[in-house]
């Protein structure tokens, strides 16, 4: 079909170069289907109580400490709105306002409890961004039923493209983070997770081995970082596709980790050619003929949407090396740590114990972290060390209201287990946490790791796991 709407230049030219628009539609009905069951399951597993109605106290990211709760009602609504709204984008209803609501709604509900952070759900949140400027309502939709004019068959090639750069993004970062010395040579943290799959049928004696947490290891790193090629290379595509099925679903049986699996295997299916998806989509009544007609893009959205890509583009990549920026460990500080795709690289144990003095009287009182923090959050908050000041500068302010203390002190006795070594102290504890503030740079109060193995203190474990 003759190309529409081209820019002055080359890769103006390559980037808007027509593909058939099956790929994204049924992009657009898996991620929307798929984000409206995690929403309905979120919230008949009672989720939304527990994550929203229990805490006292919510921890932020920086910069968006104005995100607060609705309350248990308001969260309820919120998640039937990110349900309502992932059903029009899986319908192709009212798509722009239906992307827009999902969006917003989704992100909003994350930002709420920084605890709750899973790379996955910053996932969802960079998709359902990208799928607002992408029309993949323009075929096989209730938009086009309603107006039969907004049918295409063909989008500018960048449309597709970018979905697929960003899944790719997801897995090339996640294998370059596995090159550690944790997780080549010493296995860690699968020496320590993949044992207590031990009563497993047929495999269970098998995790046992010291040799296979190595095998898994680096298996691991090689998928993720050469998984994205394969599948852009159309003779190892089937197979690298079953590799994806293998490796996530085994992922799913052998872990915690929500939603990410089914995302990921689905996600995957937009690097296949639109005959794929037209004869996929053909099962459900989808008609790829008609009439040649692409997406046409008016050339002035198009000047400005050209850099707006590139510097999205441009975060991502940068965005997971930040880390390079902050001293010191980097799965130890947590400083770089989040928004970087480090899938399943940390078991970080950790108790803190925290102490609000009063200076007028030399007088400190050791606070019971149950009275406002749940042990979830507890547990997320031990280790982190943002979490530690937010909740520091938390007490202060309610330790000087309860108790009329003016400019109380606020110290906390913290250690941390890393990987399977000893627990260390992880926090300065003469510093006076309530006088520090949050920000982007380095926190000199953050001690120093040792790689060795003498121990720190004791610790209680403490295992890590998302309710979600």
């Amino acid at each position: 079909m003759p190309e529409r709407q081209l820019t002055g230049g080359s890769l103006g030219a390559s980037l808007q170069h027509p593909l058939p628009i099956a790929p994204l539609v049924t992009f657009r009905i898996l991620f929307g289907g798929l984000m409206m069951v995690g929403a309905a399951r979120f919230m008949l597993n009672g989720w939304v109580e527990r994550l929203y109605g229990e805490p006292k106290f919510f921890f932020h990211f920086y910069g968006f400490e104005w995100a607060g709760p609705f309350g248990v009602g308001g969260m309820y609504a919120l998640y039937a709105l990110i349900a309502l709204s992932a059903a029009g984008i899986m319908l192709g209803w009212h798509y722009r306002v239906s992307a827009g609501l999902f969006f917003l709604s989704f992100t909003y509900s994350e930002l709420v409890d920084a605890t709750n952070y899973l790379n996955h759900y910053y996932l969802v949140c960079l998709l359902a961004l990208l799928m607002i400027f992408l029309p993949a309502h323009r075929r096989f939709s209730l938009d086009v039923r309603r107006r039969p004019g907004l049918a295409v068959t063909h989008v500018p090639g960048w449309m597709i493209w970018i979905l697929m750069l960003q899944i790719g993004i997801v897995y090339f970062f996640a294998g370059f983070a596995k090159l550690s010395g944790d997780w080549l040579f010493r296995a860690m943290p699968l020496a320590a997770w993949l044992p207590g799959k031990a009563a497993w049928p047929v495999l269970g004696p098998l995790f046992e081995q010291p040799w296979a947490a190595f095998a898994f290891s680096w298996a691991g790193a090689f998928y993720d970082l050469t998984i994205p090629f394969w599948l852009l290379w159309r003779p190892s595509r089937p197979l690298a596709y079953a590799a994806v099925i293998v490796f996530h679903v085994l992922t799913k049986l052998l872990f915690n980790i929500g939603l990410f699996p089914f995302i990921m295997i689905f996600s995957t299916l937009i690097f296949f050619p639109a005959s794929f998806h037209h004869r996929l989509l053909g099962l459900f009544g989808y008609k790829p003929g008609g009439e040649a007609c692409c997406y046409a893009m008016p050339r002035p959205a198009w000047r400005v949407l050209r850099p707006a890509l590139a510097l999205y583009l441009a975060f991502q990549l940068l965005m997971p090396l930040r880390f390079l920026l902050y001293p010191g460990h980097v799965l130890w500080t947590e400083e770089g740590y989040r928004f970087a795709w480090r899938v399943m690289l940390v078991e970080k144990n950790g108790q803190a114990t925290f102490y609000v003095h009063d200076p007028a009287t030399g007088r400190k009182v050791e606070v019971d972290n149950r009275e406002y923090l749940t042990p979830f959050q507890e547990k997320q908050m031990a280790i982190q060390p943002d979490f530690i000041l937010q909740y520091a500068h938390f007490l202060a302010q309610e330790y000087g209201r309860k108790y009329q203390i003016e400019k109380p002190r606020v110290s906390a006795d913290c250690f941390v287990a890393l990987n399977g070594r000893p627990s260390r102290r992880f926090i300065d504890p003469a510093v006076n946490l309530a006088a520090e503030t949050d920000g982007l740079r380095p926190k000199p109060w953050i001690l120093p790791f040792r790689a060795d193995n003498r121990a720190g203190g004791p610790v209680e474990a403490k295992t890590i796991n998302q309710p979600k």
